[in-house]
């Protein structure tokens, strides 16, 4: 009974792990190296985005010229990446500053946009009852999103 409680007990993090999530205000460079830390942070971001493109660009040509498929590809990627470059630049702005709570309407924006857009999509070739289902799924995702961004209060 002592060992199971003491596992219980014991954190989630190491005490160096949970000195790095305390000391990480968001103002470090991601490229550079830290104790610990990996020379080359940047590799899984290019990685994924080089996916990502890849990705893109076949559905753009498996399309054979679908105006409205391109349409769709073509704005889910730029959501994409207007997403990934506003939540970097959520992080390291300064808790608390206009230029945050700024970011943090756009990026719920965009992923409302994202969760309507695949929504949509996903819901056009489902019987209705399924497509019903989804589309409150969408709308219980985007309700959750604002509550849990503009409802409840960031950590202090």
């Amino acid at each position: 009974m002592d060992t199971l409680q003491a596992q219980q007990a014991k954190p989630l993090l190491g005490d160096k792990e949970a000195n790095d999530v305390v000391a990480n205000d968001g103002s470090h460079d991601a490229g550079s190296v830290s104790a610990g830390g990996s020379r080359f942070s940047w590799l899984p971001t290019f990685l994924g985005f080089l996916f990502l493109t890849l990705n893109s660009a076949t559905a753009i040509v498996r399309s054979q010229g679908n105006r409205t498929a391109i349409a769709f590809v073509s704005f889910s990627y730029g959501v994409l990446v207007a997403l990934y470059v506003c939540l970097k630049m959520y992080e390291r702005a300064s808790a608390g500053s206009a230029k945050r709570k700024a970011l943090k309407i756009v990026v719920w924006v965009l992923t409302t946009l994202l969760t309507f857009a695949f929504s949509y999509k996903v819901a056009a070739v489902m019987p209705v009852p399924v497509a019903v289902l989804v589309w409150l799924m969408a709308f219980a995702t985007v309700a959750g999103g604002f509550v849990a961004f503009f409802v409840c209060n960031e950590k202090k």
